[in-house]
């Protein structure tokens, strides 16, 4: 349902009479029967109608951060004197705590098919379930817990993209597990290499896929082995990974993610050149660091939407997952055993973590400002904080049986399903929603506008 569809209805209630007969008395009756029960079913289609009770609230749109919340009513009558904007106010709903949420988790790996072994946390023995059991609450505001009808409304005839790594495939997992309350998809993946996965939900003719891709940019394996037995990679910092990039104006989101992958060691050229390394610990070959590559690949990105002149859909950048280890490396018996949340005093992300999504943001606002004169949509999915406060939600040694020969034994980069996680879709959702009232307050304050200027 458009906004300016009901606009429209107003407009006509306004211009004409109706004709005072029985047919046109059932059919306005019916009508406004209808328009009282189906958003109780469906919220997400009563969107217009809240907006429209709420003319007198507007504002600047809001950053790609910041969402509305409890309008502030102030008068915005047909008066060509005087024309004032009402204020809204602001909140962050990517800055809070996690409180207790005894209703959760609202599905288990013996109904969702689409966990992954390694995320599998209940079904290899993790004796501490209470990960489960919270939810995120930003401060000022609530944010509602994930609606699948909603979403699945929100998504009919789109398609959504999730690019990145094995924490992105984390996340379309658990946002499978959450739509599974009201449908399963059908695999229409057109490879069976399983980094390359499309589902289809028939019902909505909305497609979900995912793109493996954990440099985001054009990759090569050097060497198996490397400096630390995890593999030494050619980055091209200036070459795009066209498995993913000729296919991006298919779709209707790209959720753009990267991380984990970028402490590995790597060899950066650009320009055809060797230009440095990270920890690549060759000789004769400049020492850089794990941002200088981080940033490379994320600007070869964003430009390359930007510049694609096919692809007009919107950009979501998920921002950085912080991983967790404790008393050691990953593969030096570091692990993640705490039981519960840590509260936002308690703990402060700095050093590499801090650093690397700093780059990421630094790197998306450049991004965002080039987009906008150019018509395309940048929003942030700005999990890092809520996520850094989560130690709890890893599957450490529950991701595999006890004698299982894993290369990650102590797995603190991904997330148990069900767990943490899936405030992602929390977040999402809220974002895709407020997505109507920003096209809202933005022709509201246009129209502000030229009534000042008459």
């Amino acid at each position: 349902m458009k906004l300016q569809g009901s606009g429209d209805i107003l407009q006509y209630g306004k211009s004409h009479t109706l004709q005072k007969t029985p047919k046109v008395v059932l059919l306005v009756t019916l009508t406004l029967v209808l328009l009282t029960i189906i958003p109780l079913y469906y919220p997400l289609l009563g969107y217009p109608l809240f907006l429209l009770k709420n003319l007198s609230s507007s504002s600047p749109p809001p950053s790609s951060s910041s969402f509305s919340s409890q309008p502030s009513s102030s008068p915005l009558e047909d008066d060509p004197i005087k024309v004032e904007e009402p204020t809204v106010k602001k909140c962050d709903i990517f800055t809070g705590e996690w409180i207790p949420n005894p209703k959760a988790p609202y599905y288990k790996n013996t109904t969702c098919w689409g966990i992954h072994e390694h995320q599998n946390c209940m079904k290899y023995g993790r004796p501490n379930l209470d990960f489960m059991k919270w939810r995120w609450k930003p401060d000022g505001c609530e944010l509602p817990i994930f609606n699948p009808a909603q979403f699945l409304e929100l998504m009919r005839d789109k398609k959504l993209a999730f690019i990145g790594d094995s924490v992105a495939r984390n996340h379309m997992q658990s946002l499978m597990c959450l739509l599974s309350r009201v449908v399963y998809p059908i695999d229409v993946s057109y490879t069976k290499d399983e980094n390359f996965k499309r589902w289809r939900y028939t019902d909505y003719n909305f497609t979900m896929a995912s793109y493996w891709t954990p440099f985001l940019i054009k990759t090569k394996l050097e060497e198996t082995g490397g400096p630390t037995n995890t593999g030494l990679f050619n980055l091209y910092l200036d070459e795009l990974d066209e498995a993913w990039t000729d296919q991006m104006h298919e779709f209707d989101y790209l959720i753009i993610s990267a991380g984990q992958w970028f402490y590995r060691p790597t060899m950066f050229y650009e320009n055809s050149h060797l230009s440095g390394c990270y920890y690549c610990l060759k000789e004769n070959v400049t020492d850089l660091t794990v941002y200088y590559g981080y940033r490379k690949a994320f600007r070869t990105v964003f430009k390359a939407i930007n510049g694609n002149g096919k692809f007009k859909g919107m950009t979501i950048l998920r921002t950085f997952s912080p991983a967790h280890f404790e008393n050691g490396l990953w593969n030096k018996g570091g692990d993640c055993v705490r039981t519960r949340p840590f509260r936002s005093n308690e703990t402060t992300m700095e050093g590499p973590n801090l650093e690397l999504y700093m780059t990421q943001i630094e790197e998306y606002r450049a991004a965002e400002r080039e987009g906008q004169k150019r018509g395309l949509k940048f929003r942030l999915l700005d999990t890092t904080q809520a996520m850094w406060l989560r130690p709890d939600g890893h599957p450490s040694r529950y991701g595999h049986w006890p004698n299982a020969n894993v290369t990650l034994y102590n797995d603190c980069v991904h997330w148990c399903l069900p767990g943490p996680i899936d405030s992602w879709s929390d977040f999402l959702l809220e974002m895709l929603k407020m997505e109507g009232t920003r096209k809202y307050e933005e022709k509201l304050h246009s129209k502000v506008k030229r009534m000042r200027s008459q």
